[in-house]
């Protein structure tokens, strides 16, 4: 039994136990990235998180080409100038919506940062 505070805790049965080391284990092998594309240097910009960046930049080249359905089709958001990597999906989705939360010039100084002349990354990935 696990003390916590003043409650009595079951022991985690050996089942759970091997669930939660192998959920650790294969979150270990995880790839997330959250990334800012834009259509132009200091133009529209879409903050997004995928786990496949390539696809996704594919699908985001072929929508802003074709039928335009989303919001980075309709700005040919294309060209990626900032990518974090991440190895818990969670953290990742945080940081999106923390970025997509900030004020326009906070996201131009994180991409200036390390990306000063706004260089597509794309060929990169």
């Amino acid at each position: 039994m696990i003390t916590n505070g003043t409650k009595h805790l079951k022991e985690p049965s050996a089942r759970r136990r091997a669930i939660f080391k192998r959920q650790n284990r294969d979150m270990k092998h995880h790839n997330y990235f959250v990334y800012i594309v834009t259509n132009r240097p200091n133009g529209v910009l879409y903050t997004g998180v995928t786990n496949d960046v390539r696809r996704r930049m594919q699908e985001h080249a072929a929508d802003a080409a074709g039928p335009k359905l989303t919001f980075a089709g309709r700005y040919n958001c294309v060209n990626v100038v900032h990518i974090e990597r991440m190895r818990d999906i969670r953290k990742a989705i945080a940081r999106e919506k923390e970025i997509k939360g900030w004020l326009r010039q906070k996201k131009i100084s994180l991409i200036e940062a390390h990306n000063p002349n706004w260089a597509p990354l794309n060929k990169e990935l």
